[in-house]
């Protein structure tokens, strides 16, 4: 209902990217819990740089191309951001210890508290974004 239009849309990415924050500090809090056990590996969530991406696509092209035949390959191609997923990596390729665990504590702290502060800023974000509604309906 709102999301074909701007308000709307950006309501939903902050939605979004709420719940992968909120994915982000768990998987945080695992790597913070193993910090000692040999031979763990520490994960990360990727979402931003593939929205990013989805976001930018929809934007139109300057120079849009012209298809003389159906089977020709797009030039551009407009991905949905609605489709966009986070992706829990793992970082097989590191090792911080002699115990083979890749776990650095003081990383993943600042990693959470960056990742509590950003979701606190978009918490402040959908409160304001309502408050503006608000507003708008009261005047």
């Amino acid at each position: 209902m709102f999301i074909d239009n701007t308000w709307g849309q950006s309501l939903d990415i902050l939605h979004r990217s709420m719940s992968v924050n909120l994915l982000r500090q768990d998987v945080i809090a695992n790597n913070i819990a193993n910090v000692d056990t040999p031979n763990f590996k520490r994960s990360d969530v990727n979402y931003e740089s593939a929205l990013r991406r989805a976001l930018q696509s929809q934007r139109p092209t300057k120079l849009p191309g012209t298809y003389t035949n159906e089977r020709h390959i797009p030039f551009e191609k407009s991905i949905d951001y609605q489709t966009v997923r986070p992706r829990r990596v793992l970082d097989f390729m590191t090792t911080a210890k002699n115990n083979g665990n890749n776990v650095d504590i003081e990383v993943e702290s600042s990693n959470f508290i960056t990742a509590q502060l950003a979701y606190n800023l978009m918490v402040n974000s959908v409160s304001h974004q309502f408050s503006s509604v608000n507003i708008v309906l009261r005047g």
